[in-house]
């Protein structure tokens, strides 16, 4: 946020598109987990060299899952196979890539219950975060707030009404993390 809080409109603005930022960043990492299912996501932003430039995944090849424990990855660029292999086996996300010559298979295995309770602890970490970084983005922009008010910026109504508004942002962001939590939660606790 600027220094300078300049109109009522611009505070709701900035916090909810902060919270937006907030919530998106747990939801990128959300997709990285290993569920007992293939996604595109777990590959896709896995950077490879292609011409001497880190690129992810999703922008050389095509993604696909023919069956639910099986990801499929067809360069466009035939030439940009054995790279896009590298980063994989690179990568943390633990699956072996196998390479035809045209495309590469990945095997996602099933997780087992002790692992698949490891990943839910993990998760429902980092939703902890997602909402300390919802609060935090409330707190700024409510001292900003509260400083813009005292320089006459706004009245005591408006401050208090960009302040419930803030609030409702704030609680709405968290329903929402809380909503990627349990959708990836249960995602990896089906067998």
């Amino acid at each position: 946020m600027s220094n300078e809080v300049e109109s009522y409109d611009q505070v709701v603005k900035e916090t909810k598109q902060k919270m937006v930022k907030a919530a998106e960043h747990l939801e990128d990492e959300l997709r990285k987990i290993r569920s007992g299912r293939a996604t595109p996501g777990l590959v896709e932003n896995i950077r490879a060299e292609y011409y001497g430039s880190p690129t992810p995944i999703g922008q050389l090849a095509n993604i696909s899952i023919p069956e639910p424990r099986l990801i499929v990855i067809k360069p466009f660029d035939k030439s940009a196979l054995s790279e896009i292999e590298k980063a994989i086996q690179k990568s943390d996300i633990g699956l072996a890539p196998s390479s035809d010559g045209k495309l590469i298979r990945l095997t996602v295995p099933p997780l087992s219950e002790e692992r698949r309770k490891q990943l839910v602890s993990q998760i429902k970490k980092m939703s902890e975060q997602g909402r300390v970084a919802i609060r935090n983005i409330r707190r700024d922009q409510n001292k900003s707030v509260e400083a813009a008010q005292k320089k006459n910026v706004f009245t005591e109504d408006d401050r208090d009404k960009l302040l419930e508004t803030i609030q409702e942002e704030t609680k709405r962001f968290e329903k929402k993390i809380d909503d990627l939590v349990e959708k990836k939660s249960a995602e990896i606790m089906e067998v």
